[in-house]
Formats: structure tokens, C-alpha cells, sequence
């Protein structure tokens, strides 16, 4: 018998290691052809995590990884689109400086993955605008972006009221970036555990699609 892949967020490991898995990839598809940006709660434990690494390993042009899927034969592999992958499960933000910290380590792992360097060290907010527009020119595609665990900063403390509320502007103010960087974006998917977009945290992109109803 084949194992369950329990715990495990990586398309790849589960298809290359043999794990059973439930063919989703349709709603890869129809995510890609019904819109641009896209909102979705779910619970933890949901499947959240391991959807968006199926979406990164489409975009990607990973045709391999989808043999005996739906997409194999349905989608266009010619194409490969520059991914920016954030997860704000990595660790934990004690402090509004430990965010902004964590946030331009992320900006610098998709730097790193990209290939592309930016010149801003000092604006978070700047250097995400610089990776997308880099990203974009470098590899002659518009860029997908994947945010995973968006509210995750703000949940670690939620009973901390003056240090969630900080952490909700530093996030409410990286997420805007994405509204001015429209012309460089294919793909905007986001995910959490809350709907924080009832407190403004997405004002300054108010053209996400929310699919979690």
C-alpha cells in the first residue's frame, strides 16, 4: 500500500516518494482561467499549504510531477511564469521588528531562487515592488505570487492588542504593494486561517476575489 501523505506540504515529495494523493489539480486549472486574485480561509490542517505548492509547481512548468493528473494533459507547459512564494508559518513574530525581519528574509529566498537581486535594503514594502518588477522583466512573464498563512503574524498575538495592531499595518501595508504591481502579476492567491479582510488588512486591495463561501 501507498502511504498518506499526513503532514506533508510538498507536491513534489508526495508524488516523487509515492504517497497517495486525491488528483485537485483541476482547480488549478479552473483558479488559473477565473481570475487574478484570490482569497481563501480555511481551517489549519485543511490542505491549504500543500494546494498553493501545487499551484507554485504548475506555474513553474514542472510537467512531470502532474503524470496521471488532470493537468498533465491540460495545461500549457510551454509557459513558465517567475512564482513568489511567502509563508508567515515560519516562525513566530514576537515583536513587529521580528516581522519585518521575516519579511525580508522571505523577500530574500525568492531573490535567491529567482536569481534576482534588489537594490533596497531599507523599505520591505519597496524591496517587494522592486523583486516583482525584477522578476517580471528578468524572465519575460508576468509574476504569480502565493502567500501562505497571511494572518499568522497577527493570530501569535492576538491577545497582545497593541502589538497585533502593529503587525496588521506592517502586513496591511506589504499586501498594497501588490494593487500598484498589477501590471506584473498573473496570479495572486492568498491564504489564512481568519478573514481578516472584514478589518481592513486587504483595503488597499480591494480587488481580491474571497472563494472561501
Amino acid at each position: 500500500m501507498k502511504r498518506l501523505p499526513i503532514g506533508i506540504q510538498s507536491f513534489k515529495s508526495i508524488r516523487e516518494e509515492d504517497y497517495y494523493y486525491v488528483d485537485k489539480t483541476p482547480f488549478v486549472k479552473l483558479v488559473a482561467e477565473s481570475g487574478k486574485y484570490f482569497f481563501l480561509s480555511r481551517p489549519r490542517r485543511f490542505g491549504k499549504s500543500l494546494y498553493l505548492d501545487t499551484l507554485k509547481e504548475a506555474f513553474s512548468g514542472n510537467r512531470e510531477l502532474f503524470k496521471g493528473l488532470y493537468l498533465y494533459d491540460n495545461w500549457d507547459w510551454d509557459k513558465k511564469y517567475p512564482v513568489i512564494k511567502i509563508s508567515f508559518g515560519l516562525g513566530i513574530s514576537k515583536t513587529p521588528q521580528d516581522l519585518i525581519q521575516n519579511i525580508f528574509f522571505q523577500l530574500k529566498l525568492n531573490q535567491k531562487s529567482l536569481e534576482v537581486e534588489c537594490e533596497e535594503t531599507k523599505s520591505y514594502s519597496n524591496c517587494f515592488y522592486e523583486l516583482l518588477s525584477r522578476a517580471s522583466e528578468k524572465y519575460r512573464e508576468k509574476v504569480v505570487v502565493l502567500i501562505d498563512e497571511y494572518d499568522k503574524p497577527i493570530l501569535d498575538r492576538i491577545e497582545e492588542v497593541e502589538i497585533a495592531r502593529e503587525n496588521r499595518e506592517i502586513l496591511k501595508d506589504f499586501y498594497s504593494v501588490l494593487k500598484d504591481a498589477d501590471p506584473y502579476l498573473k496570479l495572486v492567491f492568498i491564504t489564512g486561517v481568519s478573514r481578516f479582510s472584514k478589518v481592513s488588512i486587504f483595503s488597499g486591495l480591494n480587488q481580491l476575489q474571497d472563494i472561501t463561501l
